[in-house]
C-alpha cells in the first residue's frame, strides 16, 4: 500500500491514493526491491513478522512480511497492529507539549506544583523536579518500578501514589537516566489538566485530528484488528509465541503501550515533519513546540544502546556524520519497534516486529534505507576492537544499585572483567540474572557478550561515567546506576 500526502497551500498534507509516484526530489521508492529485502532479512534474523513504513516527501509506503502468530500462521498485513513499547513516550511528550502550547503548564513548571500527589523519598527532589526534566530523563526517577495498579481508569493515579516511596536513580539534574516512571507521572499530569484519562486524551488530541484509525492504547480496542503476537526464544532460532499477548499493566501506557500500525506511526511522525499540522490543515502542535522537542537537553554517555547522541523533549537525538535526526526505539516483551526521522530528507522510517533478532533486522534494513533515501551513514555495529586496550579495572570494580537492579562488576577467573546484572525487589521475576564477560573498548566503555541480539545487536554497551555530583556510576541500557560499594 502507498499513500501520497501532498502539500496544500497551508503547508499541510492531504492524503490520496498513489502508486509508483516519484517524490519531489526525484527519488523513487522501489517497492518490490525493498519488499524482497525485508523478506530476506526477516527470515535470516528469525523474526516471525514485520511491517515497514517509509514516509518520504509526502508519500507513505507500507510493506508487510511474515506471520502475526507462528501458532496460527495468520499473515502480517500492512494494517496489522503491533505493540510499540517505549515509542509511546514520544506520544506522551507530544501531548505534554500541546498542553504547554495551551498555556496550562510550562517546561520548567515544578511537577509537584501541579500534581500534589507526586513525591519521592527525597523532599528536596520532590520540590524541584520539573516537567522538562521528566521529558528529558534528567529528573533522576527510575525506570525499573514495575507496579500493576489495576485496569481501571484510576490506574495512573494509583501508580503515582505507589511510586512515592521509590528511590531515585540519582539526584535530579545530575545525569540522564532513561526511565519510565517519569512518563507515568507525565501521563497523570495530562489527566489532571485535561480531565480525561491518558488514553482518551491521546485519542481526542492526537489520534482523531490526525486521522489515525489504526492507533489505540487498550487491548479491547486492538482486538477489532489483526494484531501481532509477541514471540520469545533463544538467539538464532525461530521464537515461540509468548504466554500472553501483552505482559504489561495498563499503567505502563504513557511509557510503553501505544498499539499501532507502522503506517499510522509514520503519519504521526509526519505531523512533526510538517511543523505540527494535521492532514486537513488543523494545527495539532505549534511549530515552536515541534522544534523544542528536538532541541538538545542533555548529552548521552552511552551512545550505543539506542544509538543516541543526545536527548530532546521525548525524542532520542542522532548525529549521523553531521546529519541530524531523531527517533526512538521500543520493546514490549517480545515485540520491538524502531522509528527514525531525517528532517532534511523529509523522511521517516518505521519498523515493527514481533520477536526474534529484531535489532539485527533493524540495523541491516535501516542502514540500507537511510543510505539510499537520505544519504545517511549509520554507525558501524558496536563491538570490541580487534586489539582491546589495557584498562585499569580497580576503580570500576564493586557494586552498583538502583531501584530494582543490582550490578556487580568483578574479575573473572582469568582476571578479566565480568558483570552480573540482577533484578531484585519488585523486579525480581522479570528475568534470571545475566552474567556477562566484559571486553574493553576504551577506558570507560566495555562490550558485554551474552545479553541477546534483540537488545543491542551482538554486544551490549556498558559505560562507566560519573554523575555531576562526583558519584561513580555505570550505564547499562541507558540507565545510570550509582556505585554503592
Amino acid at each position: 500500500m502507498t499513500t501520497e500526502l501532498n502539500w496544500t497551500a497551508e503547508g499541510a498534507w492531504t492524503a490520496q491514493g498513489a502508486w509508483g509516484v516519484h517524490d519531489s526530489a526525484g527519488r523513487r521508492f522501489e517497492r518490490d526491491r525493498w519488499q524482497a529485502r525485508l523478506d530476506e532479512l526477516r527470515a535470516a534474523h528469525h523474526v516471525p513478522g514485520a511491517t515497514l513504513a517509509v514516509l518520504i516527501d509526502g508519500q507513505v509506503h507500507e510493506l508487510a512480511s511474515g506471520v502475526l502468530h507462528r501458532g496460527t500462521g495468520v499473515e502480517v498485513t500492512t494494517d496489522s497492529l503491533f505493540l510499540s513499547g517505549s515509542i509511546a513516550k514520544v506520544y506522551t511528550a507530544t501531548l505534554v507539549m500541546r498542553l504547554i502550547d495551551e498555556g496550562r503548564i510550562g517546561l520548567d513548571t515544578r511537577v509537584a506544583d501541579v500534581l500534589p500527589e507526586f513525591a519521592t523519598p527525597d523532599p528536596e527532589a520532590t520540590r524541584t523536579i520539573t516537567v522538562r526534566q521528566l521529558l528529558s530523563h534528567t529528573g533522576g526517577v527510575t525506570n525499573d518500578f514495575n507496579h500493576d495498579s489495576g485496569r481501571g481508569d484510576d490506574c495512573l493515579a494509583g501508580y503515582v501514589e505507589a511510586a512515592r516511596d521509590v528511590p531515585l536513580d540519582c539526584p535530579p539534574g545530575t545525569a540522564i537516566s532513561y526511565g519510565g516512571l517519569g512518563y507515568v507521572v507525565l501521563g497523570r499530569l495530562i489527566e489532571v489538566l485535561t480531565g480525561r484519562t491518558w488514553d482518551q486524551a491521546l485519542k481526542d488530541l492526537l489520534f482523531t485530528p490526525l486521522g489515525l484509525e489504526h492507533s489505540m492504547t487498550l487491548p479491547e480496542e486492538a482486538l477489532r484488528f489483526r494484531v501481532a503476537m509477541s514471540h520469545l526464544g533463544e538467539e538464532g532460532a525461530d521464537p515461540d509465541p509468548a504466554p500472553a499477548w501483552d505482559l504489561m499493566p495498563r499503567s505502563a501506557g504513557p511509557y510503553g503501550r501505544v498499539i499501532v500500525s507502522a503506517g499510522d506511526m509514520a503519519r504521526f511522525a509526519g505531523m512533526h515533519l510538517t511543523g505540527g499540522l494535521a492532514p486537513d490543515g488543523t494545527r495539532v502542535l505549534s511549530a515552536a513546540a515541534v522544534a523544542a522537542m528536538t532541541s538538545r537537553q542533555t548529552d548521552v554517555p552511552d551512545k550505543w544502546t539506542v544509538s543516541a547522541d543526545g536527548w530532546g523533549l521525548g525524542w532520542t537525538l542522532y548525529d549521523w556524520d553531521g546529519v541530524p535526526g531523531h527517533g526512538h526505539d521500543g520493546a514490549a516483551i517480545g515485540q520491538y519497534a524502531y522509528l527514525r526521522v531525517v528532517p532534511h530528507a523529509k523522511l521517516a522510517l518505521v519498523l515493527m516486529t514481533n520477536g526474534g533478532s529484531a535489532r539485527l533486522l533493524y540495523a541491516d534494513l535501516f542502514r540500507d534505507l537511510l543510505a539510499e533515501l537520505a544519504g545517511v551513514t549509520m554507525p558501524a555495529p558496536f563491538g570490541p576492537p580487534a586489539q582491546p586496550p589495557a584498562v585499569d579495572l580497580a576503580p570500576l570494580l564493586g557494586t552498583y544499585r538502583r531501584e530494582g537492579v543490582v550490578i556487580t562488576v568483578s574479575r573473572g577467573q582469568d582476571g578479566g572483567p565480568r558483570m552480573r546484572y540482577e533484578f531484585v525487589d519488585g523486579m525480581k521475576d522479570m528475568s534470571p540474572p545475566l552474567d556477562m564477560e566484559l571486553t574493553p573498548v576504551s577506558p570507560g566503555v566495555f562490550a558485554a557478550s551474552g545479553a541477546g541480539p534483540s537488545f543491542s545487536e551482538d554486544y551490549m554497551p556498558v559505560v562507566f561515567s560519573t554523575l555531576s555530583n562526583g558519584t561513580p556510576c555505570v550505564y547499562v541500557g541507558m540507565r545510570a546506576t550509582p556505585k554503592v560499594a
